[in-house]
C-alpha cells in the first residue's frame, strides 16, 4: 500500500551540474543541481534569486552548463558552499569561453552553452529557459556515431532528500525493446 507523503518533488536523482556566467567581467560559477530538459532543444535552470550568478544571467542572457562527475566533484561542490556575493570564485577553475560569451569550466567532461529565451520567476526562484547553442564534449567519451557515451562518462547525481552524490550505475535494458 502506498502512503501519500505530501506534496514533495521526488523526481531524484538528478544530474550535478555548475553553471558558470559573466559576472561584473569575470566568470562566477554555482552548483544547480534543478536543471532538467524541456525539450531535445532547450533546458531549464531553476536557481535560487538570492545566488550572485543570476545577475549576470540576466545581463548577458547566457550560460554554461557544466555537467560534473567523480574527478571534479569536490571543487563543483565548494561551489555550492560559498557565494559569489561574498567571494571571488572567478579562479575556481580553469575555463574556455564559448562562442556565444558563456565561461566552460575545462575540467568538464560535458558542456553546454545556452542563451536565455524567458525568465519565469516562482517563489524565490529564477527559472532560466535555456536554448542550447552547443555542446562540447571531451572525445574520449564519445561513441563512434559522436554521442556522449555514459558507460564512460557516469555523470555524478544529486539525490535530495538525503543530501548525497550518487554515480550512474548499469545499464538495465534498452529502450523501448524490452517487451
Amino acid at each position: 500500500m502506498k502512503k501519500n507523503t505530501g506534496a514533495q518533488l521526488a523526481l531524484y536523482p538528478a544530474p550535478v551540474t555548475v553553471v558558470g556566467a559573466m559576472v561584473n567581467g569575470k566568470p562566477n560559477w554555482t552548483l544547480v543541481a534543478h536543471a532538467g530538459v524541456m525539450a531535445l532543444s532547450h533546458l531549464m535552470l531553476s536557481m535560487v534569486k538570492a545566488h550572485y550568478t543570476n545577475q549576470g544571467i540576466r545581463e548577458n542572457k547566457v550560460v554554461s552548463v557544466n555537467i560534473v562527475d567523480a574527478s571534479w566533484l569536490k571543487e563543483a561542490d565548494r561551489m555550492g558552499c560559498i557565494s559569489g556575493n561574498k567571494e571571488d570564485k572567478s579562479e575556481a577553475f580553469a575555463y574556455t569561453i564559448g562562442e556565444k560569451g558563456a565561461p566552460m569550466i575545462d575540467a568538464a567532461k560535458v558542456s553546454i552553452e545556452c542563451e536565455v529565451e524567458d525568465i519565469y520567476d516562482l517563489a524565490g526562484f529564477d527559472n532560466f529557459i535555456c536554448k542550447i547553442t552547443g555542446t562540447y564534449v571531451d572525445e574520449e567519451i564519445l561513441t563512434e556515431k559522436g554521442k556522449v557515451d555514459y558507460r564512460k562518462f557516469k555523470p555524478a547525481l544529486f539525490q535530495f532528500p538525503t543530501y548525497e552524490y550518487l554515480e550512474t550505475g548499469d545499464i538495465l535494458g534498452p529502450c523501448m525493446k524490452m517487451n
